[in-house]
């Protein structure tokens, strides 16, 4: 998606142009990020597996916090790659390392994740498997 023509609508923005602009947003990452295409997927196995096992709800927050925190970082990692190329397409050792920072940020909180869902699914996973 091309960037928008510069207005207004970033100075005072109303309710209904702040969500847009979101849904923009996170419409531009889900479909020029190659990322997502890991990221929707596993999170859609972690939901079903969650829904077959019959998790609780304190566990179901924990797995959707996980995945909205994974999913947010990916956005603000897309963001920042978008203004560094904004910005200059050269070699920037300071852009590099931004980016970088950025990327590990996503990469702490994607294992994160899957700690945390492991920690959440196994023991119920593991007991359904081994009682029957």
């Amino acid at each position: 998606m091309e960037p928008s023509s510069p207005d207004d609508r970033y100075s005072n923005p109303g309710w209904v142009r702040k969500f847009k602009v979101a849904f923009r947003g996170v419409a531009i990452g889900f479909s020029t990020q190659s990322s997502f295409k890991v990221h929707l997927p596993v999170a859609v196995l972690v939901l079903l597996l969650s829904v077959w096992l019959r998790i609780e709800l304190w566990q179901w927050c924990v797995l959707v916090g996980s995945i909205g925190c994974v999913l947010a970082l990916e956005l603000f990692n897309t963001g920042l790659e978008s203004l560094s190329r904004a910005v200059t397409r050269e070699e920037d050792p300071w852009i590099r390392d931004a980016l970088d920072v950025g990327s590990g940020a996503v990469l702490i909180a994607s294992l994160t994740a899957v700690l945390i869902g492991s920690m959440v699914l196994l023991p119920p996973l593991l007991r359904l498997l081994l009682t029957q």
